[in-house]
Formats: structure tokens, sequence, C-alpha cells
């Protein structure tokens, strides 16, 4: 009898390290190695987006070769927005969560702030 309850108590142990891992080392550790790729690939997949949408709508008001031209070049770099949704894809099997996704894709903007408002600068409208 004695040993079944030390078998169980380290079944239990056991039990508790394996949850433990999956749901706080686990995340923790996708997170801290796929970090700076998540960042790096959810920027640009915003700003690729967002390029698109100008291509897409500049070729529908500007026909001409060179509207399309930018409109498949766009087209073609929204690879990187593959990228982006595998990589996410991936931290969730991990165990990270969307909050900390979000978290970790706001962190990016505010790394990249100056960026963006060089981005606006240049490609702002003037009236």
């Amino acid at each position: 009898m004695k040993k079944i309850l030390i078998i169980l108590n380290v079944m239990a142990t056991l039990s508790c390290i394996a949850i433990g891992s999956k749901f706080v080392l686990m995340p923790m550790f996708a997170e801290t190695l796929f970090k700076n790729d998540y960042q790096i690939l959810m920027f640009k997949c915003d700003n690729v987006m967002r390029d698109h949408l100008i291509a897409k709508n500049r070729v529908m008001f500007e026909k001409s070769d060179k509207s399309l031209a930018q409109l498949k070049a766009a087209e073609i770099a929204l690879m990187s927005c593959h990228d982006y949704d595998r990589l996410r894809k991936k931290l969730k099997v991990w165990g990270v969560t969307d909050s900390e996704l979000s978290h970790m894709g706001l962190e990016a903007i505010e790394k990249n702030a100056s960026d963006i408002i060089k981005y606006v600068e240049i490609h702002e409208v003037k009236y």
C-alpha cells in the first residue's frame, strides 16, 4: 500500500511538472526565442498590406503599366504576411496567448515608431 502511495505521489508530481512546463515554461521559451522574428515579420506584413492597398487603389484610378507593375510587386511582397502568419500559429501551438502576441506587436510598433513617422511624412498627401 505504501509503494502505491509513493508511485501515485510521483505521478502527481510529474503531472504537475508537465502541466507547468506546458503552460508556463513553453510559452516563455517560445516568446524569448521567436519574439524578435515575430516583431520584424509583423511590422513588415503591416507595411506590405498597406502598400498593397495603395497599389490596388492606384490601379483602380490610374490604369497604367507602372501601376500594374507596382501592384504585382506588392502582391509578391505579401509573402512576408504568410511567414508572419506561420510564425504566429507556431507561437500559439507553443502556448503563447493572443494577449502576449498583441503585446509583442505593440512593442514592435513602439520600437519602429520613428520609422512610422518617416513613412507617414514621405507618403502623406499634402493639400
